[in-house]
This record gives C-alpha cells, sequence and structure tokens, in this order.
C-alpha cells in the first residue's frame, strides 16, 4: 500500500467532528478512490458506497431527487449495507455525474449521524453548473500524483533521511555523500516513472519500465477520452493542446504557441480549450510576469505561459522511451531541462504555490519565480546539465535594483552549495523550497 499525505487530512476531517463533508479531488488515476477506500474501512464499522459511473440505477435514482430528504431516501434504497447513525460513512464516487449531490450535501451534513465523503474528477469544470454549492459544509482535499518525498517512502526510504535533507536545506550544508546519491538515484528514477500509483507499483511489483511506460500511456489514452466526452467545444483543439505539450515543451523558450495549433492562432482563440486542460487537472500552467515583484499576480500575463503535464512520468512517456533510455544510462543533459522543470512545477503545485516564471528582453527568463513571505520573492533556476553556475538571467534580476532580490535558488544535480547570495541546492529539495 503507497502511503499518502493525504490520509492524515482524512484522518483530522474524523477526528474534527465531522460537522461537514467532505470532498476528496483531482486528476483522474492519482488515487482517490483507494486512499477513500482504505481509510473506510479501517476507520468505521459500517460503509456505504455508491459509484456514480458503475452504478446507473444510482446515479439514475439521485438525478431524480429534488430535495436531500429524496436523496437520502434513494441512498438508502439502494444500501446494500445497514445503515447505523454514528458508525457509517456513505461514500459518493464519481459525484461530477451527479451534481445535485454536491448542491444537497448541505442539508445532508445537517441529518445527524451519518458521514459523507464525496469524491471525484474532472471536478474543476464539471461543478461549473452546480447550482449552489454549499460553502462551510464542504471541506475539500486536493490529491495529485505522489510528490517526490511519498515516492520516496514507496522505494522504502525513511522518514530519518528526510529529516536530514531538511536540515541540510535549512542550514545551507551538504547532505552526506551516500544519502545525497541514493536520493538523487531516486529522483532520477522519479522523472521516469512520476507519481501515478499505478505506474509506481508497476515498478515495484515488476521493475519492468515497458510495464510502467504501459500504465502511463493507458492514463494518457484515458485522458484524452475525457476529453473527447467531457470538454465543451471543439474537443479536436482541446486534444491538440494536450498532445503537443512535449513538443512545446521541447522548444528553447519552453512558451506554449496556438499558432502550432492552428496558423496564426492566437490564446484568445483557444484560451476556453486551454483552460479545460488546466481546470481538469491534467495540465500545470506556469504563467509569465513582467516584473519579479510582490505580489506577482499584479505583473501578471496570462497569455504568455508554459504548460507541463500534471504528471512527470506521462511528460517521460509522451517523449517515448528514448528518455527513459538516457535517464537510465545517465545521459542527461541540457536537453532534458523540460523533464526536470515539469517534476518541480508538479511538486510547487502540490504545495499549493502559484507558478510564475519571469522572462524580459533585458533580463532573460528565469524558469520560476515564488512568493517567499515577508514580500519578498525568491528566483528558482533549474538546470539539468553540469554547467549550473552559469545563470545570466539569475544574475541580471540579483542586479537589478527595483527588484529588491535578496537570495535566489539554482537547483541541480549536486549537493547544497552557497555562493553569497545563491543558494545551489539538489534538484530532489523543490519540495523544501
Amino acid at each position: 500500500m503507497l502511503r499518502r499525505k493525504a490520509r492524515e487530512r482524512l484522518d483530522d476531517w474524523r477526528a474534527s467532528g465531522r460537522s461537514k463533508a467532505l470532498l476528496v479531488t483531482g486528476a483522474r488515476q492519482v488515487g482517490k478512490t483507494y486512499l477513500v477506500e482504505r481509510f473506510a474501512e479501517e476507520s468505521y464499522r459500517h460503509v456505504v458506497k455508491f459509484d456514480l459511473v458503475d452504478r446507473v440505477d444510482v446515479l439514475a435514482a439521485a438525478d431524480a431527487a429534488r430535495s436531500s430528504e429524496e436523496l437520502f431516501l434513494a441512498f438508502s434504497a439502494f444500501a446494500g449495507d445497514e445503515m447505523v447513525p454514528g458508525e457509517t460513512l456513505i461514500f459518493i464516487d464519481e459525484v461530477q455525474r451527479c451534481k445535485e449531490a454536491v448542491t444537497f450535501v448541505k442539508y445532508l451534513v445537517q441529518r445527524e449521524g451519518f458521514d459523507y465523503v464525496l469524491s471525484g474528477s474532472l471536478l474543476g469544470v464539471e461543478l461549473q453548473g452546480v447550482r449552489s454549492l454549499p460553502v462551510g459544509y464542504l471541506d475539500v482535499v486536493e490529491m495529485f500524483p505522489l510528490d517526490f518525498e511519498e515516492f520516496c517512502w514507496a522505494n522504502g526510504v525513511g522518514e530519518d533521511v528526510w529529516a536530514a535533507a531538511r536540515r541540510a536545506r535549512a542550514g545551507l550544508e551538504s547532505l552526506f555523500g551516500p544519502v545525497h546519491d541514493r536520493l538523487l538515484t531516486l529522483f532520477h528514477r522519479y522523472l521516469m516513472v512520476g507519481g501515478m500509483p499505478a505506474a509506481v507499483n508497476a515498478l515495484l511489483d515488476t521493475g519492468n519500465l515497458a510495464r510502467v511506460k504501459a500504465e502511463q500511456d493507458s492514463i494518457l489514452e484515458l485522458y484524452r477520452m475525457d476529453v473527447s466526452r467531457y470538454a465543451r467545444g471543439d474537443t479536436l483543439y482541446v486534444r491538440d493542446i494536450f498532445d503537443q505539450i512535449p513538443s512545446q515543451l521541447s522548444t528553447q523558450g519552453k512558451r506554449f504557441t496556438f499558432s502550432s495549433v492552428r496558423p496564426r492562432g492566437t490564446f484568445d482563440d483557444f484560451a476556453r480549450d486551454f483552460l479545460w486542460l488546466v481546470n481538469a487537472g491534467v495540465a500545470l500552467e506556469v504563467r509569465n510576469v513582467s516584473e519579479p515583484r510582490h505580489p506577482l499576480r499584479l505583473s501578471e500575463n496570462r497569455k504568455l505561459f508554459k504548460l507541463f503535464m500534471n504528471d512527470v512520468g506521462l511528460l517521460s512517456a509522451a517523449c517515448g522511451m528514448e528518455v527513459a533510455k538516457s535517464i537510465v544510462s545517465d545521459r542527461l543533459g541540457v536537453n532534458y531541462g523540460a523533464v526536470y522543470e515539469n517534476a518541480v512545477a508538479q511538486e510547487l503545485h502540490a504545495q499549493g504555490r502559484g507558478l510564475y516564471y519571469f522572462r524580459s528582453k533585458a533580463a532573460g527568463e528565469v524558469d520560476f519565480v515564488l512568493e517567499a513571505g515577508g514580500g519578498r520573492v525568491l528566483p528558482v533556476e533549474v538546470k539539468s546539465g553540469k554547467d549550473y553556475k552559469r545563470h545570466s538571467a539569475l544574475d541580471n534580476v540579483m542586479r537589478t535594483p527595483n527588484y529588491a532580490i535578496d537570495s535566489a535558488v539554482v537547483l541541480h544535480d549536486g549537493n547544497v552549495e552557497r555562493d553569497g547570495k545563491v543558494a545551489y541546492l539538489p534538484v530532489y529539495m523543490a519540495s523544501l523550497l
């Protein structure tokens, strides 16, 4: 069983007294259903689960409900297990198929004695049509693919190793060499496998990268099918944008250009298609800012952005087996910068950070700029090659008085170093920024 950080959020919700329902959301195949099922089995004597994709009869009954009382009556009729007040969890999976279940949950939680967990994918797009979101009656837990720390847990790395990594990061001191080498080796493996549970389990069970890629290809095809089924408008454009992510990231600037989707195409032409992928959770948007100054949102340019996969393993799979071969044979270099950046974007997104990059004609481009607290901005460069101390754009930004940048980070394959205001950190420490 894969250990997930989100489990703590579920346990905290149960310990809080459950005056609210719980909504577990996230992209497809990130492990939502499995985690909730394990939590339910270990925490409740009675569990009633309704999968609204598999159980069309329950979906029809839920859709027909005109009130919370009728919805509860429908659940009771199809329960299949005893519903004992105080001992029962009602788990509604694939809730995006029945928006009324979300609308009525405010009234369901007021019915004492039962706990409710809702789960679903594509909620960022499918719940836009909900009549009334139950604000104040719904806690939300968003799940992501396994982050790198969770991937390390799955590969037998203990808590003491990450505690040592945190100390090294905080003190800007080098991490014990063999420990650094172990984490870097696992990070390179993570670039191939990513954090989708099916891919991680395939690696752990078989050690066969072909099996891993087969799982990843299945997820990519599922995402394309979701586009055809759920996306509104011209689904061919949405699929084309999704399929173009690897090739767009292979360009020098990595910035997405819509002219490749259609000659003379612009952001305004495809904004709805692009935003569908982002809101569905299958793609990550890194927005451009015209100035690396707090608050970053004031200078963002929505029409300039980089588009990454929600999982670095899916990006590697979409690029083909050559990426895996290069990683296995330790032939990584500057051409794999996009894979590194995808992993960093994924890590920052899982922490809830806004994703921004800075670019100007005068200074050049900095891969990421982060809000660092206290009105500060932290520029971050990601280096996949060995020449990691060449970063002219970062230097230009730090020399500009108006930006008032007092520190910066370069993520690379080496150990922890410090050179003036620049901290050189192992790329696997992206989660510790």
